[in-house]
């Protein structure tokens, strides 16, 4: 349920309000917003007397909340959340790039990624450490090798990291290095571990799962909310369907629908959602249009040597026209970039 408050109400009524939910054994979520303040309410919503709240003043009116998902939802918060991962805000008014290899392969090749993808726009080097791949022959990631040389790089061009965790001993590690967590698709619905990053606090992109509908991925979110870290941020990437012309299909749709339901971040990511480095561009295109906060996208010094995802990865060439190309599409919709 949520109490919307009148416009121009007190901060004391507000105070009031929030006293009453609490004092009858629930949680009080206060937003407020440039005219409305609104107050979320979660918990058991029977052992609230809704009649005695209605004779507060400056209530408004009670909004019932159907939706399972209560802290990621728009109507606790009508007003966008904005991000600050670092030095860069991700929402509602920017659009943010991320950018870098799908995996960490040695310290050089960190450095010249990371120099190459600042000069071209983005403000947040990706890189995976701990690859959790279909087979188990594949490259696995350096682990906390690969989490140290982002660092590095990190500390030599200012831009902030993001790496996938997999577990709780990766979660310890990440911690120290980077300064933002990704959970991978096949861990969307890994409930343990994204209670275990819901309690750091550092900011999280949570990654639809393969066959994942909106409304599991936005329980997803909570789970990480519920656990006292607010600062999480959605991540399209295709999902599976009948499809074989491309890895996944990009499910543009899932912007605007996302943006209907919840006030979180939305990114994009073209390059796992395709598989083929020749659509990026166009998607991430049409995910600007379509109202997403940001992108991440592959890009590496030698896709042909990449130890995972070459196919998909843009060279630093094909990465700065890219940049080049979405800045009048960013324009277009309001978007600051660079």
């Amino acid at each position: 349920m949520v109490i919307v408050m009148k416009p121009g109400a007190s901060e004391a009524s507000i105070e009031k309000v929030a006293k009453f939910v609490n004092d009858s054994g629930l949680t009080p979520h206060i937003s407020r917003g440039t005219e409305v303040t609104i107050i979320g309410i979660v918990g058991d919503k029977s052992k609230l007397n809704c009649d005695n709240l209605q004779i507060f003043d400056d209530v408004d009116k009670l909004v019932p909340v159907t939706e399972s998902y209560k802290l990621a939802n728009r109507k606790f918060h009508p007003e966008p959340t904005g991000i600050k991962v670092k030095n860069t805000i991700i929402g509602p008014d920017t659009l943010t790039i991320m950018a870098g290899p799908c995996a960490v392969e040695n310290e050089d090749q960190m450095l010249l990624v990371a120099e190459a993808v600042k000069k071209a726009g983005a403000t947040i080097l990706r890189g995976g450490a701990y690859k959790p791949r279909t087979s188990p022959y594949s490259f696995q990631g350096l682990g906390e090798e690969g989490l140290k040389y982002m660092k590095e790089a990190s500390e030599a061009t200012g831009l902030a990291t993001i790496s996938e965790v997999i577990s709780l001993e990766s979660i310890d590690a990440a911690v120290k290095y980077v300064d933002m967590l990704q959970i991978g698709a096949r861990n969307m619905q890994n409930f343990y571990l994204l209670k275990e990053v819901g309690r750091t606090k550092l900011p999280v992109l949570l990654k639809r799962g393969l066959s994942s509908t909106i409304d599991e991925w936005l329980n997803a979110a909570e789970y990480i909310i519920s656990e006292g870290n607010p600062n999480v941020i959605l991540c399209e990437r295709g999902i599976r369907t009948f499809e074989t012309a491309t890895r996944n299909t990009l499910d543009i749709s899932a912007v605007p629908v996302l943006k209907s339901r919840t006030h979180l971040p939305v990114i994009v990511d073209p390059s796992h959602a395709t598989g083929v480095r020749g659509y990026v561009e166009p998607l991430a295109k049409s995910a600007i249009a379509a109202g997403a906060d940001g992108l991440m996208i592959e890009v590496h010094n030698c896709p042909e040597k990449a130890l995972s995802d070459g196919p998909q990865s843009l060279t630093f060439e094909q990465f700065e026209n890219l940049t080049s190309n979405i800045k009048p599409y960013a324009d277009l919709v309001g978007r600051s970039f660079r």
